[in-house]
């Protein structure tokens, strides 16, 4: 199904989700709950997140003295309205959905991006199907190009402001294609079912890793700007010392097992002003973050 990267497409799916979080959520917002519930963006399948999240729980659980609930929501616009309405107290958002959700929250507070190859950044990658019909981002015009979440920032904002760029505006020269999660991207490409698409370079290089996707099967295009690494975030309505503790538990982790299960070398602090390059890039594609309020 193709999708227009517009203001109006991305209001309908957000408020499709928010039916599900009822503004009476907002009266349960404790300021030092017994259990803290932690919420990982779905950029993978939600199984697999939960698995690989078991020793973040572990982690947090020891070092916070609290409950931890892992939670992954359906998709990003769920968990940006549960960020929201106060259903989950620590959330780790990627760049453009974080953005998003601060459109709807303000008062939710960002506070440790992650270090990979010493950089608070990474990159998006454009790849098609090895041997196929597209073998250089020129031959992406009249095909259908795969992206992952609409709110995602390195599987869907960041590359299509990348073609942009050069050229190629989707639902003009070529067909968005939306598949929800970056795996669901790298398969769709490496079978044929579409021609290229683009997704994380550090989950594309995970899932080569993990077998889930044949190397050889692929061939990598093109690759963006780097774009500001996902960031963890907190309601502004935490208790300060809560909020302490939550702050040091991510800037001190030097655990790898549960670094690795970020993609990341460490944390280091960030803020919201860190993001405003997303903000930039959706002016390019004509989103109107403003009016989503």
């Amino acid at each position: 199904m193709t999708f227009f990267l517009n203001r109006r497409s991305l209001i309908a799916s957000v408020l499709a989700a928010a039916a599900a979080f009822t503004p009476l959520a907002a009266s349960a917002q404790e300021p030092n709950p017994d259990t803290l519930r932690v919420a990982l963006l779905p950029d993978e399948n939600a199984a697999t997140l939960i698995q690989n999240a078991q020793p973040l729980k572990e982690y947090l659980a020891a070092t916070l003295g609290k409950k931890i609930e892992i939670i992954v929501t359906t998709d990003y616009s769920s968990m940006i309205e549960a960020m929201r309405f106060g259903r989950i107290e620590v959330g780790y958002f990627g760049p453009f959905s974080y953005v998003l959700a601060k459109s709807k929250a303000p008062e939710i507070e960002p506070f440790a991006v992650g270090v990979e190859k010493g950089k608070p950044t990474y990159n998006s990658v454009l790849i098609a199907t090895a041997g196929g019909p597209v073998a250089s981002v020129s031959d992406i015009k009249g095909k259908s190009f795969g992206f992952g979440d609409q709110a995602s920032t390195s599987s869907h904002l960041a590359p299509r402001a990348h073609l942009a760029k050069q050229g190629l505006v989707g639902g003009v020269d070529y067909k968005p294609v939306h598949l929800g999660t970056h795996d669901a991207v790298a398969r769709a490409v490496q079978a044929g079912q579409i021609p290229a698409g683009a997704l994380s370079e550090p989950i594309l290089r995970t899932l080569i890793e993990r077998g889930t996707v044949d190397a050889s099967k692929i061939v990598e295009l093109d690759i963006t700007a780097p774009i500001p690494n996902y960031p963890i975030t907190m309601q502004g309505y935490l208790a300060p010392e809560l909020k302490e503790k939550i702050r040091a538990a991510f800037l001190e982790l030097k655990d790898e097992t549960v670094l690795a299960s970020f993609r990341v070398e460490g944390f280091q602090p960030t803020s919201d002003e860190s993001y405003d390059i997303l903000r930039e890039t959706a002016q390019i594609l004509n989103l109107e973050l403003a009016q989503m309020n």
